[in-house]
């Protein structure tokens, strides 16, 4: 049976459908319904932040959230992270500066911001990368002693707590991604978490047209609402969330046991005080393990098993920039990228399969 990178969690199919009885009813399927509401409510609670704003996607709302804060000139992230972070900076004329990673957990090193700020520089996107956290305190320091804005790319981090926090509850603004992908998912959606209430209306403004009332359109928008069959199956799946980040931790656990101690076979570490998601399992396949990682690549696609280098190439060197940006400046990131794979992980993973990927991995090492 083909084992893909990723298998999105569900609830039993009756669950969602009685859940759906009362909108089939109402006929009420978007502009922010009654499901709408009670989701946005709903994760305030569970994410431990103030305000929730929904959308359609996870990438709008970060473009959105840029948009909304009016930002202009430079802004420092990092190029080890998807497509969505460095094209929501680009998309609202900003300047992306990109900051090497720490080879550990693959986020921001915070050591490396101070020596890239410029009079320029207006903003910070640092990415969660994998379920693991930015050093947010250092971060946050550093923001305020320059005057700038924080906006986390929090696309995996879902759930993820540090110092019982909620990691959303950092910054200016963090970006959650409710993708079919993701630990918790609407289908297709995302939220931005702020505590900033003039912001949270900025972004109701932006994502329904600048609509104000039935005669009153005050600003310039678009349309990036989430509609009430993706809230619903938020309600869903909110339901069972800890029960499924419960059976990723198993599954997680299970490839950290098999796999640690090989050489040249990198295993991404815990990291103190953090209640992590178990949303990714990521090797960085180092040149002692005998093999190159592509050699794991079509060794586990002949068995049937799906992996994917991500984050792979970084964004600095997507052919859309190519020529504006020197990935040599950021070495950590580049040598990470070109040896990480993130194996097939979901809730419903057999151990079984988890043992069996694991010995064709090391099966691959050595010379042979």
């Amino acid at each position: 049976m083909r084992i893909n990178v990723t298998r999105s969690s569900m609830p039993d199919f009756e669950e969602y459908m009685e859940a759906l009885r009362p909108l089939w009813e109402s006929r009420w399927l978007t502009n922010m319904g009654a499901n709408h509401e009670e989701l946005a409510k709903q994760l305030c609670k569970y994410l431990k932040v103030e305000n929730v704003s929904l959308f359609v996607n996870g990438h709008m709302g970060l473009e959105m959230t840029l948009q909304a804060m009016g930002l202009k000139g430079e802004v420092i992230t990092t190029p080890f992270t998807f497509a969505s972070t460095t094209h929501a900076i680009v998309r609202n004329g900003l300047k992306p500066v990109f900051c090497d990673i720490e080879s550990d957990h693959y986020t921001m090193d915070a050591s490396k911001i101070e020596d890239l700020i410029t009079p320029d520089t207006c903003a910070i996107v640092p990415v969660h990368v994998y379920g693991s956290v930015c050093d947010v305190e250092s971060i946050d320091r550093i923001a305020k002693d320059h005057g700038l804005k924080v906006i986390y790319d929090a696309a995996h981090a879902f759930g993820v707590r540090y110092k019982d926090r909620g990691i959303g509850s950092y910054g200016d603004a963090s970006m959650f991604s409710f993708h079919a992908t993701k630990v918790f998912h609407t289908i297709e959606g995302g939220c931005v978490a702020t505590d900033d209430d003039a912001l949270m209306d900025r972004l109701w403004m932006l994502k329904d047209f600048g609509i104000r009332d039935e005669e009153t359109v005050d600003g310039i928008g678009a349309n990036a609402k989430m509609n009430e069959f993706c809230a619903v199956m938020g309600l869903c799946n909110l339901r069972h969330i800890d029960e499924e980040i419960e059976k990723r931790r198993h599954v997680f656990e299970r490839y950290r046991a098999d796999l640690s101690g090989i050489k040249g076979l990198g295993v991404l570490q815990a990291q103190a005080d953090v209640k992590q998601n178990y949303a990714y399992f990521p090797i960085v396949v180092e040149d002692d393990f005998g093999q190159d990682r592509q050699k794991i690549v079509d060794v586990l696609k002949e068995n049937d098993i799906y992996v994917r280098k991500y984050f792979y190439p970084l964004t600095s060197d997507f052919d859309c920039y190519r020529g504006e940006y020197d990935s040599s400046r950021t070495p950590v990131a580049r040598h990470i990228a070109e040896r990480v794979l993130t194996l097939p992980m979901s809730a419903d993973l057999n151990i079984n399969d988890v043992d069996r990927i694991c010995d064709i991995i090391r099966s691959c090492g050595g010379k042979g």
